[in-house]
């Protein structure tokens, strides 16, 4: 694997300053490699192959062909599935588990791509007489995609996927925190025949790489998943040049519990989407609202379940992984500290192993009980394994709770009665509501995005290909 090189135009090289950023196994803290450290020079070079590809050979391939490339793809992933398993669980510290999960999923958006991109259709507008109103969908152009370090073998193919499907040429940064998934990857599309310049890949920085990539006039649309604050000035970058954004920047999701639910299947659901990479998750249930009348009850189940949970190395595949880094444990224990110091009672705490390394960036699964509505636990995304619980009194309550954050991307609903079920998923403003359950074993046909500061646009399913393609219109004056 070369590792420390950028790929441009079809060519491993390295990058025109020569520098690299070493790479830290989250399990250990201990180095496991080094990536190139790539500057505005390279993305520079990268969005000029982009764009030759996409005027060139790339532009004039059929929608057909653009599949069954994806479709390659998606196989030589499945065939390399150990592989690229083991190197995603030591680059971000999750569970083996979770790991393999992650490789199928990235197969499977290859696979959902590939059988989509001769299904993408335009349309026709009855005019007046004597004219013919043609719609086409045709491809922005050279799209770029600044990766995040929770799911980067995953978001790899979320992006890419779409994106290459309808036509456009792309170019990735990477994470600079874990991205050797994301650099294998881009090794098996070279191997299966992707022309030059098609698929362009940077590791680097944020301030400096994924900058530059941001604010290029030579590029056509920006697709970013992370925080708020770092969306915020990409979205300016690109404004300087009217580029347009797909955006996914987090969540507080809320898991709504009513009294007529069904508990021992929800405890399981709420804990699971709660841990699941060890809460490195934007869609991470974060918040679970529990009707008072069952609040103590259903409270003692979720405790009872939470002091099982334990965390250690990602070989080990426990529930939960570390960190990915010593900043974001230090950051996830600032919420522990300060919640301390502000009197919030801890209900339950899963155990690290004691097999973990001490250098590991470990932070044990943490259940608050009764939390402030008005605390930093119930309104900021944590991006850890830690679960606020707050009680409501009524539906109309629910919703204030569920709608009382900056953020909305996912909910999850949890009641027998299916009037309410309708009226919550209509109230709860979210990009995604789950009936009695939680997420969808990664939803690769599912439309995902958000709503306030969670952001704006759509990934997968068909609406994806609508973000990464561009409506023309089309008027025939036949007479």
């Amino acid at each position: 694997m070369m590792s420390a090189k950028i790929f441009v135009d079809g060519q491993w090289m390295t990058p025109v300053n020569g520098a690299t950023l070493d790479m830290v196994a989250p399990s250990t803290g201990e180095k496991i490699g080094t990536i190139a450290r790539g500057t505005a020079e390279d993305i520079d070079r990268a969005v000029n192959a982009a764009r030759r590809a996409f005027e060139g050979p790339w532009g004039q391939t059929a929608a057909v062909d653009r599949g069954r490339l994806l479709s390659k793809l998606a196989q030589k992933i499945l065939e390399h599935e150990d592989e690229l398993t083991a190197l995603e669980a030591l680059d971000t510290g999750k569970a083996l588990k979770l790991a393999r999960n992650d490789i199928r999923a990235v197969a499977r958006y290859f696979e959902f791509y590939g059988g989509a991109a001769d299904k993408l259709h335009g349309d026709t507008i009855p005019f007046l007489s004597g004219y013919q109103v043609m719609i086409l969908r045709e491809p922005r152009g050279v799209t770029g995609h600044i990766i995040p370090w929770n799911y980067p073998a995953q978001m790899f193919g979320r992006t890419l996927g779409p994106a290459l499907a309808a036509g456009n040429a792309a170019v990735l940064k990477p994470a600079e925190e874990a991205c050797l998934s994301c650099i294998r990857l881009t090794e098996l599309a070279a191997e299966v025949g992707f022309p030059d310049g098609v698929i362009n890949l940077v590791p680097g920085i944020g301030e400096e790489a994924g900058a530059a990539l941001s604010s290029h006039p030579d590029i056509d649309l920006i697709s970013f998943t992370g925080s708020p604050e770092v969306g915020v000035l990409i979205q300016k970058a690109a404004a300087e040049n009217h580029v347009p954004c797909v955006l996914e920047l987090g969540g507080k999701s809320p898991q709504i519990v009513f009294a007529d639910a069904d508990h021992s299947k929800a405890i399981e659901s709420i804990v699971s989407a709660l841990v699941q990479n060890t809460g490195q998750t934007c869609s991470a249930g974060s918040r679970v609202l529990i009707e008072r009348s069952i609040y103590d009850q259903f409270m003692a189940q979720l405790t009872r379940r939470f002091k099982q949970l334990r965390a250690g190395p990602h070989d080990m595949d426990l529930d939960c992984g570390p960190l990915i880094s010593k900043v974001q444990q230090e950051r996830v224990m600032g919420f522990l500290d300060r919640a301390k110091a502000d009197g919030i009672e801890i209900a339950a705490q899963g155990q690290v192993d004691a097999a973990a390394s001490a250098e590991g960036f470990f932070v044990p699964p943490t259940l608050y009980r009764i939390v402030p509505r008005e605390h930093e636990l119930a309104l900021d995304e944590v991006f850890g394994p830690v679960l606020a619980a707050i009680p409501f009194d009524d539906e109309a309550d629910a919703i204030r709770l569920a709608n009382g954050t900056d953020f909305g991307l996912i909910a999850g609903v949890w009641t027998d009665s299916g009037a309410r079920q309708m009226r919550l998923a209509k109230a709860i403003r979210a990009g995604q509501v789950y009936i009695n359950g939680y997420g969808a074993g990664g939803g690769i046909e599912l439309p995902f995005g958000g709503f306030k500061k969670s952001g704006h646009g759509r990934e997968k399913g068909f609406e994806a290909l609508r973000e990464f393609t561009v409506a023309k219109t089309v008027v025939f004056n036949h007479g």
